[in-house]
């Protein structure tokens, strides 16, 4: 065991030294890693604690990105962006929204490299999006006892946040539904729930997916009505009210239908099935229409 634990170590050991290179720029001699290879590379270490970055043109030559204080003004002088919008000038790129990040300066570089190389290829970093919709529809609360199975109207709005590119069939939301109560049945709630959603169509204007809301948080009025034991004839009324946290993990359907450009029609069959509560004996009923944009 130990033996094994001595090789991993030497295997470790040997690709961190096989990622970086030796270089002398402006006189210090720095170990170096390599993020971005191409027309313009960009390198980068941490240094005695400070990450630092640096990018290599086509000729060798090195120039590091720095964005020092004023001495004066105390503000950030962002000289790293001047650097980068020289070295980028003749393709028309800015560097203006660029920040002093890894990620944000891979991303950057890689953009420049795509423009100046046609054969230059490079997948994206995945940046998340966000919509936001509204929807109503009907439902026979299957999760909940009605002896007489009624159907009531609800409404409610959704919060979707999902990715653009490697993750753009994957989702996760959360929403708030209200189902109002009937004469026959007297029971209405307002509940929140948490999700994930999977698009397994996803077409540029439309698809079709599966949801999965793992937990949910419901606020719920009821009032039962029931014959008096001691008193035949005579029915006796209470109010209920109360809230519970859950997590039912409860199997829903969905397509979104593009009809603008930023705008989707909303088709929903929710409330089919839970793993961990028990439908109450009604087939489920539970259709929505809505309307979602993106943010």
């Amino acid at each position: 065991m130990k033996k094994l634990v001595f090789i991993l170590c030497l295997l470790l050991s040997f690709m961190s030294l096989k990622a970086q290179e030796t270089y002398t720029v402006d006189g210090e001699t720095l170990q170096l890693k390599t993020e971005v290879d191409g027309n313009l590379d960009l390198l980068w270490n941490i240094i005695d604690g400070q990450y630092r970055y640096f990018v290599r043109t086509e000729n060798g030559s090195i120039q590091e990105l720095v964005n020092t204080k004023n001495p004066d003004t105390k503000k950030y002088q962002e000289q790293y962006k001047t650097t980068l919008n020289q070295l980028t000038k003749d393709y028309g790129l800015s560097a203006e929204k660029v920040n002093l990040t890894l990620a944000s300066l891979k991303d950057y570089i890689n953009m420049y490299n795509s423009t100046s190389d046609l054969n230059y290829s490079y997948e994206p970093r995945a940046k998340l999006k966000s919509r936001l919709g509204v929807f109503g529809g009907v439902t026979n609360q299957p999760f909940v006892n009605n002896p007489n199975n009624t159907s009531v109207p609800f409404f409610g709005a959704e919060f979707e946040i999902y990715g653009d590119s490697r993750f753009k069939r994957h989702a996760g939301y959360f929403n708030l539904r209200t189902a109002l109560e009937a004469d026959d049945f007297k029971y209405a709630s307002t509940e929140l729930g948490l999700g994930y959603r999977f698009r397994f169509i996803n077409k540029s204007n439309f698809s079709i997916y599966g949801n999965l809301t793992f937990v949910t948080y419901t606020f719920y009025n009821q009032t039962t009505t029931y014959e008096d034991s001691t008193n035949p004839g005579s029915y006796i009324t209470e109010d209920q009210s109360g809230s519970n946290l859950e997590a039912p993990f409860i199997f829903g359907l969905g397509s979104d239908i593009k009809i603008t450009k930023n705008g989707y029609l909303t088709l929903a069959y929710n409330n089919l099935f839970a793993l961990f509560i028990e439908n109450q004996g009604n087939f489920p009923i539970d259709f929505a229409l809505g309307f979602k944009f993106n943010l």
